[in-house]
């Protein structure tokens, strides 16, 4: 009876450890590669915002360093993450009786080309869009567009992190 006691008691230190080395709280898996690079995100759109290009392009590197073990580097990445800002846009969505904005919309839109070198399979060239509202008689700008960025910025990245690695 000790000896199928310790017996399962084995088994199951043996699946969590390799369990361990499949999953983590990332949901990103086992990952073949060890290094990425994110090239620089040009800014394309016909509306342009100074600096959201070089904005986008650290965030999206800062969020791959926080959450995998994959060093960067400028050239020669296992992954590889470029495209551009392909659309900067700012929509009245709701008007008011006097034929005003009631609420504007603040719209990005970045195409991504992510190439896996280790597992081709996984390549893809996809766009990502986010928005964020304000109201009518504000324009994002100064503070108020810097919150805005980080919010929009904030779900790119992270779709991006998800489609390209962690597979949800």
């Amino acid at each position: 009876m000790k000896k199928l006691k310790n017996s399962a008691f084995l088994f199951l230190i043996a699946i969590t450890f390799n369990s361990c080395s499949v999953y983590n709280f990332t949901g990103t898996g086992k990952i073949d590669a060890k290094t990425f690079q994110v090239n620089y995100f040009q800014n394309t759109a016909d509306l342009i915002e100074p600096g959201i290009d070089r904005t986008f392009t650290l965030r999206l590197q800062d969020l791959i360093q926080n959450q995998t073990n994959l060093s960067l580097t400028n050239s020669g990445g296992d992954l590889v993450y470029e495209g551009e800002i392909t659309d900067y846009r700012i929509s009245p969505m709701t008007a008011t009786a006097d034929q005003r904005a009631a609420q504007n919309r603040l719209t990005i839109r970045i195409n991504v080309r992510f190439t896996n070198k280790k597992k081709e399979e996984d390549n893809f060239e996809k766009s990502f869009s986010f928005f964020k509202d304000f109201p009518g008689t504000n324009l994002p700008a100064g503070a108020q567009l810097n919150t805005a960025l980080d919010e929009i910025f904030e779900r790119i990245t992270q779709d991006v992190f998800n489609e390209s690695l962690a597979k949800w």
